[in-house]
């Protein structure tokens, strides 16, 4: 497990580091009002995977907007995936390739990361190996939007106006983003 200084700390991944397997994809940051659907489609996804997969995934968890009900989104599944090892691509890359997910992102600097996408139904597939904190965080991430309307509100805002800013998408939310999970993370005992 990690510790709370490893989970509280914001990870950056190397400037220096090309991280673009395929890429980098232009793609307009499109809101849409929040779906009911989204929790169904992912636990369709996330029975595909493991059905390939098998024993190889040591958790799966729907992450991001589309896992908050109430949150407005960009139709994508954001889904994190842990395996035994994200470097041992050959474990988990070529079984899923069956299923249309291509790697598209390689972040050794960051928790060693991949990212496979899928284009029908969008989907952003986040492999961590175990006990990395980033997947903590995206949990207490969701789960605290999921308990707070307020900062699910604020974070929603910060989304449409990143939105409308057109570049940048993910950067310009990363102030308000920060400000939650400072609040999170005191609420937690953590800092």
């Amino acid at each position: 497990m990690p510790s709370f200084e490893e989970i509280t700390r914001h990870h950056d991944v190397d400037p220096d580091d090309d991280p673009w397997v395929v890429g980098p994809i232009k793609e307009a940051a499109v809101l849409v009002p929040a779906d009911p659907g989204w929790p169904a489609r992912y636990a369709a996804l996330a029975e595909a995977i493991g059905s390939v997969l098998g024993d190889a995934v040591l958790e799966i968890e729907h992450v991001g907007s589309t896992a908050v009900a109430g949150l407005a989104a960009k139709d994508v599944i954001d889904i994190d995936l842990v395996v035994a090892d994200p470097r041992d691509e050959d474990a988990y890359v070529p079984a899923l390739t069956p299923l249309g997910y291509v790697l598209h992102i390689r972040e050794p600097s960051w928790h060693e990361h991949r990212c496979l996408r899928l284009e029908v139904p969008r989907v952003n597939l986040h492999v961590f190996g175990p006990d990395c904190p980033e997947v903590i965080r995206h949990r207490m991430f969701r789960d605290w939007l999921r308990a707070h309307p307020d900062d699910r509100a604020r974070y929603e805002d910060a989304k449409r106006a990143a939105a409308a800013g057109g570049a940048g998408y993910n950067q310009s939310k990363e102030g308000v983003i920060r400000e939650i999970y400072d609040r999170l993370f005191r609420a937690a005992g953590m800092l």
